[in-house]
C-alpha cells in the first residue's frame, strides 16, 4: 500500500483513483511515497529519502523546487488542461471588466439612497460616466496558445475580435485546437505593437518572468488593456503601475492581487480564481491522481515537469525503472549488470530531458537484490525501482 500525504484540501474525485484498498491518503500520513499538493510552497519542504513523486493539482509549479526534486529522483507532475475551461470562462469576465466600468456602476447602485429622486430617473443621467469601448472589432493579442490560450483565442473570435497569437513552443495538439482564423505571429513585439487587448497564458519560467516590462509597455498602443491569468511575476509590477498611472495602460485585469496593485487606479483584481470551479478542481485532482497512480504502480511518467515523459505497456515478470543523469554510456554500463545477474530484458525504453533521463526495462525474471544494489552504485544513477 502506498502512502500519499495531502498538503492541501483536494477534491474527493482523487479518491476514485487512489482507492482505500491500495492507498493510505491523509494529511497526517508519515513517511509518504507521494505528496498531493494544490497551492503549498515546497521550496523549504523537508523531502524524505523514500518520497517518489509529487502531484500538483493545477498547472503552475513555481512553488515546487523542480531541480532539487530531479536531483533526488522525485517526479513532479502537473495537470495541463485540467482547469482550462474554467480559466477560459473567467476570461469573458476579464474582457468585459477590461472594457466597461461595470464595478463602479454596480457600486453606485448599491450605495444609491434615493435622496436624489427615483433611481429610474437618476440612473439615466449618471450612466454615461460608466461607458467604455466594445471589444468587438478590436485586436486581441494572445501570449501563450496552449490549453488555455487556444480556447481564449477561439472564444475571442466568437466575440468578433481580430486575434493574434504568439507561442514559440506551440504543441501539435494545441495547434490543432486553435482556429485557422487566428493569426500566428513569430515576433512577440508584434503582439505589443498591434493589440488593443493583450491576454497572457504562459507558465512562469526564467524566460517569461517580467515579460511585460517598461520596454514592452512602451511598444504598446496608448490605452492598451491587459489581462493576466498566467502568473503575477510574468508582469513587472513597477512597470505596470507606472503604465496605469500615466495612462499608457487603460486597465489591468489580473488574478494575482498585491497591496500595491490594489492601491493603483484602473485595476480589476481577483483572488486567484482562474481554475476555481467545481469542475476544474475535480478534473485537476483526478488527473493528478491518475498520473501518480500510473507512476507508483507501473513506473510510467506522463505530464512531468522535471523528468522525461515515458510510457511503456507492461510485459514480463518485473519492471526495473531507473532515473539517471543524461550522460553518454549510461545504458552501456547497465547492460553488463543485467547479463551478469541473469536478467533477460523483454522490452525497454529510454527518454531524456535536459540533464536527466529515465529508463524502463521489462524483464521476464525476478530481480535479485544484488542487481538493484549494483545498479544503484553506478555513477550517474539517481534512483532504481523494481515493480
Amino acid at each position: 500500500m502506498y502512502k500519499v500525504k495531502l498538503l492541501n484540501n483536494i477534491s474527493p474525485s482523487a479518491r476514485t483513483i487512489l482507492t482505500d484498498d491500495r492507498y493510505e491518503l491523509s494529511e497526517t500520513v508519515e513517511h509518504p511515497d507521494a505528496l498531493f499538493v494544490r497551492a503549498s510552497d515546497l521550496h523549504k519542504y523537508p523531502f524524505e529519502k523514500n518520497l517518489l513523486c509529487i502531484g500538483r493539482a493545477g498547472i503552475g509549479v513555481n512553488t515546487i523546487p523542480l531541480d532539487e526534486c530531479a536531483e533526488k529522483g522525485i517526479v513532479v507532475f502537473n495537470t495541463p488542461g485540467g482547469n482550462a475551461n474554467g480559466v477560459k470562462e473567467l476570461f469573458l469576465f476579464a474582457l468585459a471588466m477590461a472594457s466597461r466600468e461595470i464595478l463602479p456602476a454596480m457600486e453606485w447602485v448599491k450605495t444609491y439612497d434615493g435622496s436624489q429622486g427615483p433611481i429610474e430617473q437618476r440612473m439615466e443621467k449618471v450612466k454615461k460616466q460608466y461607458a467604455g469601448p466594445e471589444f468587438a472589432g478590436k485586436t486581441l493579442g494572445v501570449i501563450g496558445a496552449g490549453n488555455v490560450g487556444s480556447r481564449v483565442a477561439n472564444i475571442a473570435l466568437a466575440c468578433n475580435m481580430k486575434v493574434y497569437a504568439y507561442d514559440p513552443y506551440l504543441s501539435a495538439d494545441a495547434a490543432w485546437a486553435i482556429s485557422r482564423h487566428v493569426f500566428r505571429v513569430s515576433d512577440l513585439r508584434d503582439i505589443f505593437r498591434y493589440s488593443d487587448y493583450i491576454t497572457i497564458h504562459t507558465p512562469l519560467t526564467d524566460e517569461t518572468r517580467n515579460m511585460i516590462d517598461d520596454k514592452a509597455i512602451a511598444l504598446m498602443k496608448n490605452g492598451v488593456r491587459i489581462i493576466n491569468y498566467a502568473r503575477g511575476e510574468v508582469v513587472n509590477e513597477d512597470a505596470m503601475i507606472k503604465g496605469l498611472n500615466d495612462g499608457k495602460v487603460a486597465r489591468y485585469v489580473a488574478d494575482f492581487p498585491t497591496k500595491r496593485l490594489i492601491e493603483t487606479k484602473n485595476t480589476v483584481l481577483t483572488p486567484h480564481l482562474g481554475g476555481t470551479t467545481f469542475e476544474s478542481e475535480s478534473n485537476c485532482a483526478r488527473m493528478a491522481a491518475k498520473e501518480m497512480d500510473d507512476y507508483l504502480t507501473n513506473g510510467n511518467i506522463r505530464n512531468s515537469v522535471n523528468l522525461p515523459d515515458v510510457q511503456l505497456e507492461r510485459s514480463g515478470a518485473s519492471r526495473i525503472c531507473i532515473i539517471h543523469r543524461n550522460l553518454p554510456g549510461m545504458l552501456a554500463n547497465m547492460m553488463p549488470l543485467f547479463a551478469r545477474d541473469g536478467i533477460n530484458i523483454e522490452n525497454m525504453t529510454n527518454k531524456s530531458r535536459g540533464s536527466y533521463a529515465y529508463s524502463v526495462f521489462d524483464v521476464n525474471t525476478d530481480v535479485p537484490e544484488k542487481a538493484i544494489q549494483e545498479l544503484n552504485a553506478l555513477d550517474g544513477v539517481i534512483r532504481v525501482r523494481v515493480l
